[in-house]
């Protein structure tokens, strides 16, 4: 089940500069934002329990996209 609305993935496409999106484009856009969040998620979480913390922060975030 998708996490992001669809109505906020086809605002960034509209935002992109399309005029019109399908509904199909806006569900494959989520899928894949979604599958690279959770791999940048699951890297930030190792970064944050190899600092010895329980708590993600934007710097483990930043540091697991630098490291993509």
């Amino acid at each position: 089940m998708a996490e992001l609305p669809l109505a906020a993935v086809e605002r960034v496409i509209r935002r992109a500069g399309a005029e019109r999106v399908s509904k199909s484009a806006a569900e494959e856009l989520s899928k894949v934002l979604e599958e690279k969040a959770l791999e940048i998620a699951s890297e930030a979480n190792t970064l944050t329990e190899h600092a010895g913390r329980k708590t993600v922060r934007d710097e483990d975030i930043r540091l697991a996209i630098r490291k993509d």
